[in-house]
């Protein structure tokens, strides 16, 4: 039985790299950046998610806040409700089954899936219909196809050697991204035969790996929609409670300092978890980045061997997509790690 992509929940594992320290930590400790400019920072943002956002419909919705004839105007509103908007279509059925068409066709080549790659073109140009079927059934009866040819050609399978079966293994134990585990697991579970250790370099390893890195962009632009949602009118209402509690005298004031606390603290509470999830996803990308560049390098040492190619095609791009991720991550981390040093500046004012 061929392995087939399972969706787990994601644990890193096998880091590759020495954890950095956390990106927040330095800048929170200084004085807040009165340079820091909110709309720069969200303008940032949203061009990156119109890049890389894995849904095509959030794409689309980030573009189109881009392209507008006010884009400060329209990124705010696409970081307030737009964006969340375009989330919540992107999980209805035809649209879910469009980006797995589109991730299918790129981690499935002509050279080495010929059958799956036509199939998903096919879907994808024939509209909702296609992309279902394709889905529901398409998918598999297309790999199964590709699977039979490999086994009449015979040549991946006899370049197969332990140490291919063994390299299957370590992924297994050790690959940082939960899904290429997954699939490296099918391959080499006890009744696997030689064909599923093939199916893996063919192309569940690279299809794996797309799905870890969705996984994790998607993960991580959904929780930051929640945080950054109202986050603009959050500060605002604590700037001005903190000039109200500095202007106000006698009994009142006490009242009013409480007030502009709370109202820091607010946006404290959207902070730090932001802060520390990034932070996170800094390291998980580093990871993930170091772990591609090892792969590419034993790609290169057994490019003779035709159960390689596939994946060294791939592992480069993968690479360059985990250090893409890690660069923006960590400039998110260091977006919110400003939020909170702001919360601790104000802080400081009232309590002085």
């Amino acid at each position: 039985m061929a392995a087939a992509l399972v969706l787990v929940p994601g644990v890193v594992a096998g880091a590759v790299v020495t954890p950095a320290a956390p990106v927040w930590g330095a800048v929170v400790m200084t004085a807040f950046d009165e340079s820091f400019d909110q709309n720069e920072e969200d303008l940032l943002y949203v061009r990156y998610l119109a890049l890389y956002d894995p849904r095509a419909l959030v794409r689309t919705a980030a573009w189109n806040a881009l392209t507008s004839k006010n884009v400060p105007a329209a990124v705010d509103r696409f970081l307030n409700s737009g964006m969340k908007f375009a989330v919540d279509r992107a999980k209805m059925l035809a649209s879910r089954n469009e980006d797995f068409a589109r991730r299918v066709l790129a981690t499935h080549t002509v050279e080495y899936s010929p059958e799956v790659h036509a199939a998903a073109r096919d879907a994808l140009n024939r509209g909702t219909a296609a992309l279902d079927a394709f889905a529901r059934t398409g998918y598999a009866a297309a790999k199964e196809r590709d699977r039979l040819a490999r086994e009449a050609d015979g040549e991946q399978a006899a370049a197969l050697s332990q140490a291919d079966r063994d390299f299957v293994v370590h992924l297994r134990d050790t690959d940082p991204g939960a899904q290429v585990r997954a699939a490296a697991g099918l391959a080499v579970r006890p009744e696997a035969t030689d064909a599923d250790v093939v199916e893996f370099y063919a192309y569940d390893w690279a299809a794996a790996a797309a799905v870890d890195l969705e996984v994790e962009r998607t993960q991580r632009a959904n929780s930051d929609m929640v945080w950054r949602s109202g986050l603009e009118g959050l500060i605002a209402d604590a700037k001005a409670a903190q000039q109200a509690a500095l202007e106000a005298e006698g009994e009142a004031k006490e009242l009013a300092r409480a007030t502009a606390l709370r109202a820091w603290g607010l946006v404290g509470d959207r902070a730090r978890p932001a802060t520390s999830a990034w932070d996170g996803a800094v390291l998980v990308a580093q990871q993930q980045a170091a772990n591609w560049q090892q792969v590419a390098v034993a790609a290169g040492e057994a490019s003779s061997n035709p159960n390689w190619a596939a994946i060294a095609d791939a592992a480069g791009d993968n690479e360059q997509h985990w250090q893409t991720t890690r660069d923006t991550a960590a400039k998110q981390a260091a977006y919110w790690a400003q939020i909170h040093a702001m919360v601790l500046a104000g802080e400081h004012v009232l309590q002085s």
